[in-house]
This record gives C-alpha cells, sequence and structure tokens, in this order.
C-alpha cells in the first residue's frame, strides 16, 4: 500500500501504477453523479488536468461523506488507478477511501460557477489560481523564471541582487515610491520647510528601486557578465492593461559587449525563453491558445523561427512616414515612437521581429552611448508582434566627460552619483546591457490581454490588497 502521496501529473502520464493504489489530494473542481455512483474532478495545480474519482455512494457512509463535498472543497482520495472507461480522460481512480480537508459552502464560495469574468477574478486575486487560466499562467511563470536563470547560468553569467532600496533614480523619471521611517504627524524640517532627511533611518532620502541597471553596471565592471532578476516599483497613476506599480525586471548587463553584441544576446535570449517555454508548457499553451488567443502558438513560432530584423530609428521612421496608413499618433524623427507604430514594423512591413537602434538622444536616457553624430545613442529596442516593445537597452556610455557633461544637461547631480561615475574614473571599459520587463514576456508567452492577469497579485493605484 502506498502512503505517499502521488501528484496529480505524475498519475496521468505514469502508467506503472495502473492497477496500483495511490494516493490523490486536491481541490474539487465538479462533482456530479447519481444514488449509486459520484464522479469528482480534481486538481492539485501540478497540471491543468483532472483526474477523475469514481465513488461508490451505494452504502450510506460514502453517501453521507460525498453530500459534504462541493466544488473547492479539499480533499485526499484513495483507490486503484484504472483505465477510464469514459470519454475525457485517459485514467481515473476507483475510490476506496477519502477524507476531507477542507469542505467550501457552495452558497458562498465564489468559484462555484464556469465563465468568470477575468475583471471579476482579479477582485478575487487569492483564489484565482484554482481556476484553470491562473494555474496555467502561473506554472507558465514558473517555468520562464527558471529558464530565464538556466539561461545566464548556462552562459557563464553571475546572478547579481540589486538593492531594493535606493537614493538613486536609474531613468531620471521621479515617479518613484518613497521610503522612510518618519514619523507623519512630526515630520522634522529644516528651516527653508523641506524634510530633514538627515533624520529619517538612512540619513538621506531613499526610494523602492526602479531599475538595477546602474548597480549591474558596477558588477559587470568587476565579474564581466551579471545579470539581475527582482522586483521594480514605478509610482506612475497609471491603469492601463500594460502598466503595474510593482513588476519584475531581467536587466543583464555585460562588459566589452557593443551594441551588436547586445543585440544578438537579446535575440538569443528571447528566443531560448519562447523555446523553453513550447517545449515545457505544452499543455497550459494549448488551453489558452484555445480558451483565450487561437494565433498564440503561431505567434511564437512565429519568433522562434524568424531572425530579428534590424535597423536604425531613422530608417524606422522613414518606412512609417511612407506607410500609407494613418495613425493614431503622428511620427516624425525625434518622436517617441507608439505601440501602433513599432507592430506596423512587425507585423505589416518586416513580418517578423524587429530591433531599432539609434535613437535620438533627447528621448533616451542619459547613460547611453553618445554616436559620433552627436544627434543619436546606441540604444535598441526590441519590438514583438501584438506587444510592441518587449526589451529596451543601449550600449553605455563609458566615456567620463560625455557621462558627466549629459547628466548636468538632464539635471541629474553628479555628486549624487559620485559612485557611478567612478566606474569611468577607475578602469573603464566598453560594456551594454538591456533590461526585459518579466511581466511583459508573460504577457506574450501566454497571450493574455490585460499585464494584471500574468502578476499573482498585481499592485496598481487605489490597488494593495492581499
Amino acid at each position: 500500500m502506498q502512503s505517499k502521496r502521488t501528484k496529480i501529473k505524475e498519475a496521468l502520464i505514469n502508467q506503472e501504477n495502473v492497477g496500483k493504489e495511490i494516493i490523490v489530494k486536491g481541490w474539487v473542481r465538479t462533482i456530479r453523479g447519481s444514488k449509486f455512483v459520484n464522479f469528482i474532478a480534481l486538481n492539485d495545480g501540478s497540471t491543468i488536468d483532472n483526474i477523475q474519482l469514481v465513488v461508490d455512494v451505494a452504502n450510506e457512509k460514502a453517501f453521507e461523506l460525498c453530500s459534504k463535498i462541493s466544488t473547492g472543497a479539499c480533499i485526499s482520495c484513495t483507490g486503484i488507478l484504472v483505465q477510464s472507461q469514459g470519454k475525457g480522460q485517459s485514467f481515473e481512480i476507483q475510490a476506496s477511501e477519502i477524507e476531507i480537508y477542507g469542505t467550501a459552502d457552495p452558497e458562498i464560495y465564489p468559484l462555484q460557477k464556469k465563465g468568470h469574468t477575468l475583471e471579476f477574478l482579479r477582485e478575487i486575486a487569492h483564489l484565482r489560481p484554482r481556476t484553470n487560466t491562473f494555474g496555467a499562467v502561473l506554472r507558465i511563470r514558473h517555468h520562464m523564471a527558471f529558464a530565464i536563470h538556466k539561461f545566464f547560468n548556462d552562459k557563464g553569467f553571475f546572478y547579481l541582487h540589486a538593492p531594493i532600496i535606493t537614493g538613486s533614480d536609474a531613468e531620471g523619471a521621479g515617479e518613484m515610491f518613497k521610503v522612510t521611517t518618519l514619523d507623519f504627524n512630526n515630520v522634522p524640517r529644516n528651516e527653508d520647510k523641506t524634510v530633514n532627511f538627515k533624520e529619517d533611518f538612512f540619513g538621506k532620502a531613499t526610494n523602492l528601486t526602479v531599475s538595477g541597471q546602474l548597480e549591474s553596471e558596477l558588477g559587470a565592471m568587476a565579474l564581466s557578465q551579471v545579470y539581475t532578476f527582482g522586483p521594480t516599483f514605478r509610482a506612475e497613476n497609471s491603469n492601463t492593461t500594460r502598466h503595474l506599480a510593482e513588476f519584475w525586471m531581467i536587466e543583464p548587463e555585460i562588459a566589452f559587449f557593443d551594441i551588436d553584441d547586445n543585440m544578438d544576446l537579446a535575440e538569443e535570449m528571447l528566443k531560448y525563453l519562447i523555446s523553453y517555454a513550447i517545449e515545457n508548457c505544452k499543455e497550459d499553451l494549448e488551453f489558452l491558445n484555445k480558451m483565450y488567443d487561437n494565433e498564440l502558438l503561431a505567434r511564437l513560432d512565429f519568433v522562434v523561427n524568424n531572425s530579428f530584423q534590424r535597423l536604425t530609428y531613422t530608417e524606422g521612421v522613414e518606412i512609417l512616414k511612407n506607410a500609407g496608413q494613418k495613425f493614431e499618433y503622428p511620427v516624425d524623427w525625434g518622436t517617441d515612437l507608439q505601440s501602433e507604430h513599432e507592430r506596423y514594423l512587425v507585423e505589416k512591413h518586416f513580418k517578423k521581429p524587429v530591433i531599432l537602434i539609434n535613437y535620438p538622444k533627447q528621448i533616451k536616457a542619459f547613460y547611453m552611448k553618445q554616436n559620433e553624430d552627436g544627434k543619436t545613442v546606441r540604444a535598441m529596442d526590441v519590438l514583438f508582434p501584438g506587444i510592441g516593445e518587449i526589451i529596451g537597452g543601449s550600449q553605455r556610455e563609458e566615456d567620463y566627460d560625455k557621462l558627466a557633461n549629459r547628466m548636468k544637461e538632464m539635471h541629474i547631480p553628479l555628486e549624487e552619483m559620485y559612485w557611478y561615475l567612478d566606474t569611468r574614473k577607475f578602469g573603464t571599459a566598453p560594456h551594454s546591457g538591456f533590461g526585459l520587463g518579466f511581466e511583459r514576456l508573460i504577457l506574450f508567452v501566454t497571450g493574455m490581454g490585460n499585464i494584471r492577469d500574468v502578476i499573482p497579485f498585481p499592485r496598481t493605484p487605489m490597488n494593495a490588497e492581499f
């Protein structure tokens, strides 16, 4: 007799268990039947597929037990794994013993019925992982996180833990969450009425990070190739389908890389991750393809099977201006491209993923390497079908004077960023890197339409439950 639990995923694929007694545990998805037999669909999260339990309720004890079981209940079942005689499943369990761990009152359990909207499920984010959709999304999210670490580890990168609390603003955007231990009812102030942060925990103003890039550059100047993968935060009051206040970023930084090396790495990484998803998340992807986006699998293959088209921002703008198509946002040299522009280049013009390089310096960050023309920087954006920009990066400016002058132009205080400038004073080196928003990757891989549906507990304006 087996005493340990068998995961439902293993029970459904391991034919060696057929004819043997096993124990499965999980949550009831459905229960139906007659006065003679009940059929319970059980799921434990290990797979999108349920296993069917066949319960003989002819005797009074079994009938009474099953009367307490409803959708959402958590149970343990011991029984013989057999080939299924019905349609829809290959194996089922002839139950001999059932134990109820926790009931779920059908009058108030919110997942009694199928077909709940995604908007409704966002309101019960603590329960939505029990649905097929969010079980699939969370399993894919796990596999993608593992694949990211595997990709970089296999290439000899070192995983660097960038700080979550920081005194700098990597983007210069100013939309940051403040971190403080000051008493809001008795805030210490200077003579000019400004807050005296010298009395705060860190002795200065600090925030939650928007990026681990600047710290990654420090690591790359000693370890050659590093990457960060951690939470980042942005206090942007935006309620779009593409914005979160808390999200995760993957940011590799590599010494001795130029912009071409950077593009090569980004393309290799994205193809690796999507291939990994296709290979390891087959059932979940097929479910999402069927239920939400019937072009999902084709789009994933589209990325894997096409070389990324590379061109300059200037060339891209000319293509858009001559497209003969009316865009919601007019495009001209010097404007920041919108998603509609990016998707046109990918989906209609080139019909393949695109990497745009050499953007106007006035629309890009201070740390990007300036080109000889004095107008552009060695920035790069990777553009995908259905989503637009998925990666942003650049070759970094390694020249101290050029970097310092650019920081002055953008009113970034040099004295507060002395540590960053020091890497250009002491053994400077060419280096490059990029950022991949993890949730944007999951949006693309799952085909979901809202970024709030690819993170377990979304943080958005006026929403910080759970």
